[in-house]
């Protein structure tokens, strides 16, 4: 399986990369929204754990330049975020996102339960 993460912070991109690389996952990363919709077409990954709060372009802008790309439609998105604010969650998942998944608590086995859920259901 390959994972894409599209995330600004660096401890972030490093912690999940590598707690996903442990379970033999691929992972590639993004820094900011605007790389990560070129990835998602570049390389076309099984599944997208997105941050919301992005410099460049956000991941409410990603969502919405996924919904109207026919091939990125098909890939799953995980919102990946601290905020834990229910407006910005549900904003999310009207924009298509799959689920969610609070990255402050550092819960791995949660987080794999969550992914595989998404996947089982894509």
């Amino acid at each position: 399986m390959k994972i894409l993460i599209i995330e600004d912070d660096k401890f972030f991109q490093k912690f999940y990369a590598n707690k996903l690389q442990e379970k033999k996952v691929e992972v590639e990363i993004a820094s900011d929204g605007e790389e990560g919709l070129m990835k998602m077409k570049s390389i076309k990954p099984d599944l997208v754990l997105l941050d919301l709060i992005m410099p460049k372009a956000d991941g409410f802008t990603v969502l919405t330049g996924r919904s109207q790309d026919e091939e990125l439609k098909k890939i799953p998105v995980i919102v990946f975020s601290t905020l834990g604010q229910e407006k910005d969650i549900e904003n999310a998942q009207k924009l298509g996102a799959n689920g969610y998944i609070n990255k402050g608590f550092f819960d791995f086995n949660s987080m794999i339960a969550v992914i595989n859920r998404v996947m089982s259901s894509h």
